[in-house]
């Protein structure tokens, strides 16, 4: 017996080296492969500089493929001339709430002055830029049309244009892939801070091609220089980078909160809590007196591609819903490569307004600017399908594609 189970076990192990070997590899290969815009900065790029001082957009997701934060890491060379710090929404330390006002000040550990890009003005003022040659922008985005680092990109990118001053984009992954296309492209008349330009809510584009898009198409016209990533391809999300993540946001903790942002951020103003204020923000869906079960089936039914739902209760420490116990469900991503963000969040919609009318549209307009149109909310409240609701922005999605060709680095 003991040399049966001895033959066994090494059969076993023989059998796993076999199977998993590939997947392992596959694994092994990806970890470290990427390096990011900000490590080709530190190792080279910088002496393009030739002696012209810096000031660096970022907060604390500006950190190199190693961990470091950007920021240390340049103080650490004694050849970068560095004269200001820029901070957009949720501060230089990415600690703020989202929303909230961002007050400049004095970073202590650096010495250097911090000016907040959302408190008094969201633009890089002419005293602000006093003694700046070059800005060089390095922040993590989560590839959604309205998380506003984008916007802040773009506003950068305008007052360099004005001023005649350089721009370089760091680039970074888009951590949630770079080849799904999704949702409706936004419509001028709902232009915000959220959505600046008519691009789609899910458009698979790093910061990097964003920014040569803005630049050239949409005419911001500044000298903008990007430095690109090596090692990354379109189809990687960010777990197969072999990158740290750090948080994006207070609400953006994990890598893969990213891939649930787009399919709950886009529901809270219709009445739905999407888990923010909880332990597992935008990985949940529901509202006070649901029935979860009744909830996960109706969607399960609609059989989703890449993700499954599972009944859940959970009561939010903050906001509208604080310490009521709410029920609805729980997003479980089976295949993030086909995982439709956008789609889930109209599908979230539907199920809530068919199961038990929940929605409940608490700002048209907020929605509406969240959306970039004000298509899906109506769409919604007037019983709309969900296939109907998708099908009514494919349309626009072809025209985007042929222009993002002219765009992409990877």
């Amino acid at each position: 017996m003991p040399l049966l189970k001895a033959a066994l076990a090494a059969a076993l192990l023989a059998f796993a080296a076999v199977t998993f070997a590939p997947i392992a590899a596959r694994a092994q290969a990806a970890r470290g492969s990427v390096l990011l815009g900000d490590d080709a900065f530190l190792n080279a790029g910088w002496r393009e500089l030739h002696g012209r001082c810096i000031g660096i957009v970022t907060n604390a997701s500006g950190v190199t493929s190693a961990g470091e934060n950007f920021v240390d890491a340049v103080r650490r060379n004694g050849h970068i001339c560095v004269r200001a710090l820029f901070a957009p929404e949720h501060g230089l330390r990415g600690d703020r709430p989202a929303g909230s006002y961002v007050a400049s000040y004095t970073d202590e550990r650096s010495g250097l002055p911090v000016y907040s890009l959302y408190g008094a003005t969201r633009h890089p003022s002419a005293v602000m830029l006093d003694g700046v040659d070059v800005l060089v922008f390095d922040i993590q985005d989560v590839g959604a049309r309205p998380y506003t680092y984008v916007s802040t990109m773009a506003y950068v990118m305008q007052s360099a244009a004005a001023s005649g001053k350089e721009i370089w984009i760091l680039d970074r992954p888009n951590p949630i892939g770079g080849t799904l296309v999704e949702g409706p492209v936004l419509d001028p008349h709902f232009s915000s801070f959220v959505g600046l330009y008519p691009i789609p809510e899910r458009h698979a584009m790093t910061v990097g091609e964003l920014a040569r898009m803005f630049n050239e198409h949409f005419h911001i016209d500044a000298k903008l220089k990007v430095i690109p990533m090596t090692g990354w391809r379109r189809d990687m999300i960010w777990a197969e980078t072999g990158l740290p993540w750090t948080a994006t946001s207070p609400n953006i903790p994990y890598a893969k909160t990213a891939l649930v942002y787009l399919a709950t951020g886009l529901i809270d103003e219709a009445g739905i809590n999407n888990g923010v204020g909880s332990d597992k923000p935008f990985e949940r869906a529901g509202v006070f007196g649901m029935d979860g079960a009744a909830y996960a089936a109706a969607l399960n039914a609609r059989r989703i591609p890449g993700v499954h739902f599972a009944p859940a209760v959970w009561t939010p420490r903050n906001g509208f819903w604080k310490d009521k116990q709410l029920a609805g469900i729980e997003i479980d991503i089976d295949d993030p490569h086909t995982f439709p963000s956008v789609r889930t969040a109209v599908e979230l919609m539907c199920a809530a307004r068919d199961v038990g009318r929940y929605v409940r549209i608490h700002n048209a307009r907020t929605m509406d600017i969240d959306w970039g149109t004000d298509t899906v909310r109506k769409a919604v409240v007037a019983g709309a399908a969900p296939d109907a609701i998708v099908h009514a922005w494919q349309a626009q999605i072809p025209a985007f594609l042929a222009l993002r060709d002219k765009y992409l680095l990877y």
